[in-house]
């Protein structure tokens, strides 16, 4: 970060929020249960692809874990619905429900701070049967097991998007609703979220290498690709619900060759805003999310141009 007037601002932030020896961070100071957001975005409208739930002994089978920092140890799986479903399965989905009294709540594969889950998951792949004629972006709905179609992209723009990538590769986006933190926690949601964010990234680059696959973070993506890429900036999608910010893209590719220097074109990403668009995001919580000025000024100081 080369500019000072941000890397202040987000040193105070650091400063300000840090737990003391004799004194927590600032916090709301009490839960508003009613307000409690939802732990689960949908979006109303968009056509759905439920993913199937392989059997314990389909095939290919689980390797063993010291075989995932071994290169060419496990064979690489097709890039189909199946195999999808088994890195989305054991990266983001739901591994439990609990129950305590009337009270029942979903526990995740990707540990999370307080059980919140600010995390959402897209995905952006080349055209499969099952998903479609078109290639696309997809958000990952854990509760259900499947993909909500967000928009179409034609073979000659998704093509142009990933031409610097592998044949076979697609994206994968994550990005945070704030609120879902800053609800219990206040001006240190936006820690706990860039905490979970990495959470979500170890647990996508270990699904990945259990099919043979490697995951890589494209570090030189900005925030506003991002948001173009996942619909995160379209305005009338999110009209009554809160917003989602832009964390990070991930390319998934077949193979183990730790390429470093993968590059996604922003002008190409642009133009997927022409496409059509489907869904519209539902709201968490009952009542407007409380504001933390805080947590905006860091948010802003902290984007990646």
């Amino acid at each position: 970060m080369d500019d000072p007037g941000r890397l202040e601002a987000v040193m105070r932030y650091h400063e300000r929020t840090k737990h003391h020896f004799a004194r927590f961070a600032p916090g709301p100071g009490q839960l508003d249960w009613v307000n409690q957001p939802d732990p689960f975005r949908r979006f109303e409208g968009a056509p759905l692809t439920p993913l199937p739930l392989p059997a314990r002994d389909a095939e290919p089978g689980a390797p063993f874990y010291n075989q995932l920092y071994e290169p060419e140890a496990v064979a690489s799986a097709p890039v189909e619905l199946r195999s999808l479903s088994r890195l989305l399965e054991h990266a983001l989905a739901l591994s439990a429900w609990k129950e305590a009294d009337a009270t029942r709540w979903a526990l995740r594969v990707n540990p999370s701070s307080g059980n919140l889950h600010p995390t959402e998951g897209y995905v952006f792949i080349r055209s499969i049967k099952e998903l479609g004629e078109l290639a696309g972006l997809f958000h990952y709905a854990p509760r259900e097991h499947l993909l909500e179609r967000r928009a179409d992209c034609p073979p000659l723009l998704f093509s142009g998007i990933m031409k610097n990538f592998p044949p076979e590769a697609f994206l994968v986006g994550l990005s945070s609703v704030y609120w879902r933190e800053a609800w219990k926690y206040g001006e240190r949601a936006f820690r706990y979220c860039q905490h979970d964010a990495g959470h979500a990234i170890g647990t996508l680059r270990i699904a990945a290498a259990t099919l043979g696959w490697s995951a890589r973070v494209l570090e030189d993506a900005a925030d506003e690709t991002i948001e173009a890429l996942l619909g995160l900036d379209r305005g009338a999608d999110f009209e009554g619900a809160e917003r989602e910010h832009a964390e990070l893209l991930l390319v998934v590719y077949p193979g183990g060759a730790a390429r470093t220097d993968f590059r996604l074109d922003r002008d190409a990403v642009r133009e997927l805003a022409r496409e059509r668009w489907y869904g519209k995001a539902n709201r968490l919580s009952r009542d407007d999310p409380v504001r933390w000025e805080l947590i905006d000024t860091v948010s802003t100081a902290s984007r990646k141009p």
